[in-house]
């Protein structure tokens, strides 16, 4: 068979028939995930809450931690949301590869034996920046926001921690896709690297410039205290070493540079 993409051009009308078969089964993954989630929905939520139960333990806070909501439908509201992300985490794999599988007949056969590589890869680093967010950040995260919690000098006002199910769900999915997208600098670095677009020179030149860029993201996508903070930048410059590496092996070889002019000699 040729390996020409040219030699499997298809016609406007199937590439439609194609994509909608490929939505109705991202489609069904993603309500397969969803129901899956909504059935296990309690376990779910205790997963996700085990950060702030540890933080509040720690942090020797009285009472037990309680997240409440204000409106009636609040609850099972938070729940809905809580199942489509989880629906969406579920269809991820088969998501990526029904969009490679798309792409792949104009691909040759070089580039197209990366699917499964690819696909395994954004799963594995989306899971594991989320799991490094629920297990090391969270917490911490959790401790320095409720350590104002307690009296004011003086036998004052007391200050409580007042948390709705609803906030705490938003809050929590928001910190595990920003750790997850984060986590995944290797896949881009090696899209960009085998598209032409930068190769491991440009990167390890622009690596002084990333560390700067590194402490932005995680000042916008993490709580406001410094550990937080470095808890994701530090991760984030080792996968831009990782993405190095990744260019290297994988990327287009730079062009070699001209040798500078010498200038000429006096006779």
């Amino acid at each position: 068979m040729s390996d020409n993409p040219e030699e499997h051009v298809m016609t406007f009308w199937e590439h439609l028939e194609e994509l909608r078969a490929r939505m109705v089964r991202m489609i069904l993954a993603f309500l397969a995930g969803g129901g899956l989630a909504w059935y296990y929905k309690r376990d779910v939520l205790a997963l996700l809450t085990r950060p702030y139960q540890k933080a509040w333990e720690e942090g020797k806070l009285p009472g037990l931690p309680s997240l409440g909501f204000m409106a009636p439908a609040d609850a099972f509201m938070a729940y809905v949301k809580l199942s489509a992300l989880s629906g969406a985490i579920f269809a991820l794999p088969i998501v990526l590869y029904q969009i490679w599988a798309f792409i792949a007949p104009g691909l040759y056969s070089r580039e197209k034996r990366f699917a499964i590589p690819f696909v395994v890869s954004s799963c594995g680093l989306f899971a594991g920046g989320g799991y490094f967010g629920w297990k090391f950040a969270f917490p911490k995260a959790f401790g320095f926001l409720l350590s104002y919690i307690g009296q004011l000098p003086d036998g004052g006002v007391n200050i409580q921690a007042t948390v709705t199910l609803k906030d705490y769900i938003e809050f929590v999915t928001h910190m595990l896709v920003a750790f997850g997208v984060a986590f995944e600098l290797p896949v881009l670095a090696f899209f960009l690297s085998i598209a032409g677009l930068v190769d491991y020179k440009q990167l390890i030149k622009f690596f002084r410039y990333f560390i700067v860029v590194a402490f932005v993201i995680s000042a916008v996508l993490t709580p406001p205290d410094p550990l937080s903070q470095l808890l994701l930048a530090i991760p984030l410059c080792g996968l831009y070493g990782v993405s190095i590496l990744v260019a290297y092996f994988f990327g287009r070889k730079p062009p070699p540079e001209d040798p500078p002019n010498d200038p000429p000699k006096d006779p």
